[in-house]
């Protein structure tokens, strides 16, 4: 992995992660990759929230980021929305900023962002789609809700075979703010923290 990432992950603290509630809630997804690592079958996780543009793709990130660190092979993540917007360009910069080398390849109103972790790991590829686009998969997978609207507004998800909800507060807050690298590079760490922490709980 690239140094500065290396660094960022250094700093956060997902073993000092103690509240009981918050522990309850991401048991499920830690329960779900268990039980495929168990079985030997390919681990499939989407993250959606309302516009695929923030917290759904900080989710996508980290997860996999979190995977490559502890070593857990078949992790595919994905994210999706329950409508297509665009990948919000501060998430790009709070990820190049915590020491991920980004870059677009399409340069649209809904621009494509290769975003990379390591040399020579395949890059994630980012961008705002809905969750049941064709880029995502069709079953076998982990619905994981990161935001309340996406879970309260999209009851259904098909093809999903667990539907977990992981919600985080929307960054979106601090658009237009003196607090909004803060806010945003908060959420990051955050996110990354409690991804970390899902990963750390499991036995290969």
């Amino acid at each position: 992995m690239y140094p500065i990432l290396l660094e960022t992950i250094q700093q956060l603290e997902w073993e000092k992660i103690n509240n009981d509630e918050r522990k309850s809630t991401l048991q499920p997804l830690i329960d779900f990759i268990q039980l495929k690592i168990n079985s030997k079958q390919q681990i499939n996780i989407s993250f959606i929230c309302t516009h695929n543009s923030r917290r759904s793709h900080l989710s996508q990130v980290w997860a996999l980021v979190a995977s490559a660190y502890f070593n857990i092979a078949n992790v595919y993540c994905f994210s999706g929305g329950t409508e297509e917007t665009a990948l919000f360009p501060k998430v790009a910069e709070t990820l190049t900023n915590q020491g991920f080398n980004i870059f677009k390849i399409a340069d649209t109103h809904n621009p494509v962002y290769a975003i990379k972790y390591s040399e020579n790991a395949l890059p994630i590829i980012g961008f705002s789609k809905k969750y049941d686009s064709p880029f995502n998969p069709v079953s076998a997978f982990a619905a994981i809700m990161t935001c309340s609207q996406a879970d309260g507004g999209c009851p259904f998800i098909a093809g999903a075979e667990k539907r977990i909800p992981i919600t985080f507060e929307d960054p979106k807050i601090s658009d237009n703010t003196l607090e909004q690298s803060m806010v945003y590079a908060e959420r990051s760490l955050q996110i990354a923290s409690e991804m970390f922490y899902v990963f750390s709980k499991i036995s290969r």
